[in-house]
């Protein structure tokens, strides 16, 4: 489908650049919201994944896949859940393995294109639900992209996705966010992802060695030295080839919505695939000039985010 040209979206005036707009949501937006049903569900390889429902009895489902080190209860992810409760959804936010209160149970953590979770999360929501959406934020974006590539038209339940300030090409992206003066955000995933390696060590110590985070400065790096071979992949790279949604696009067969702001901090130009995008039919791309990352702020607390109500608007409206 052709780019939408015409993006509505107007940041607030005192968020000028799109590192502010990724930061204050970030750090100051509260979403209070109802209390989810905690439910812990068992993997085929013997690990667990909890999950957050938000029923309402309600016939059709949103699923929403959090970011890097995020979980089911950032605000984005509540601000995502409280829009489609309140306009019928049901709701479900779920964490990737050592994403919740407890480190899973497996040597292994989550990643970009760990699909294989999703899907147990997706077969495990059609027990109930015979309609279901997906939503997803940065590395949850590109997850949920990767996911519809692979299925294809196999799961008729899922009707449509949303995908929000997706990293398409995971290397460069990933470059991008360690140069610079984005270095700044690297160094706070690093900061978690290396204190998760230290606590996992003292389970695993044979398959994760701690002593490696000397060699570690960069995302790349952890990806090269963690990530990837703990994961089996060869390196960094081959991870992020394996992975990357972007080759994942042409193969989704379900109408997918891809929210990527210009003046996001995180993501490479290769992340916004113009040619690409006048050849798809099914996948539409919607590049605001400004959002930053995960931001799309409207400027106040409690007010629902441009995100949100562009989510809902392209799920719930016949294209």
């Amino acid at each position: 489908m052709p780019i939408i040209q015409q993006s509505t979206y107007k940041r607030p005036k005192w968020l000028f650049n799109g590192h502010l707009e990724t930061i204050y949501p970030a750090l100051f937006r509260k979403v209070d919201f109802q209390k989810p049903e905690r439910e812990r569900i068992s993997t085929p390889d013997g690990d667990f994944l909890d999950l957050d429902w938000y029923k309402n009895h309600k016939p059709k489902l949103v699923l929403i896949s959090h970011g890097l080190e995020g979980n089911s209860s950032r605000p984005y992810i509540m601000g995502m859940v409280r829009e489609f409760v309140q306009n019928g959804f049901d709701a479900l936010a779920w964490n990737y393995r050592g994403c919740g209160d407890e480190l899973n149970n497996k040597p292994i953590f989550y990643h970009s294109g760990a699909t294989y979770d999703l899907d147990t999360v997706i077969s495990h929501a059609l027990k109930s639900y015979e309609e279901i959406y997906l939503v997803g934020f940065s590395l949850g974006g590109n997850l949920t992209l990767k996911y519809l590539g692979e299925k294809k038209n196999s799961l008729p339940q899922i009707k449509k996705a949303v995908a929000i300030s997706v990293p398409l090409d995971l290397g460069k992206s990933c470059d991008k966010i360690s140069s610079g003066e984005n270095i700044l955000y690297s160094k706070r995933f690093l900061s978690t992802l290396k204190e998760k390696v230290v606590r996992k060590s003292m389970l695993f110590p044979e398959e994760i060695t701690p002593q490696k985070l000397e060699k570690v400065k960069t995302l790349r790096d952890f990806d090269d030295v963690f990530t990837g071979p703990l994961h089996g992949f060869q390196d960094a790279q081959e991870y992020y080839e394996v992975n990357s949604s972007l080759q994942f696009l042409d193969q989704i067969e379900v109408p997918a919505l891809v929210l990527n702001a210009i003046n996001d901090p995180f993501l490479s130009d290769t992340c916004f695939p113009y040619s690409l995008a006048k050849k798809l039919e099914t996948v539409f791309f919607e590049f605001p000039k400004h959002g930053g990352h995960v931001g799309f702020s409207s400027g106040g607390n409690e007010k629902s985010y441009y995100s949100e109500r562009r989510a809902v608007e392209f799920i719930t409206h016949d294209l």
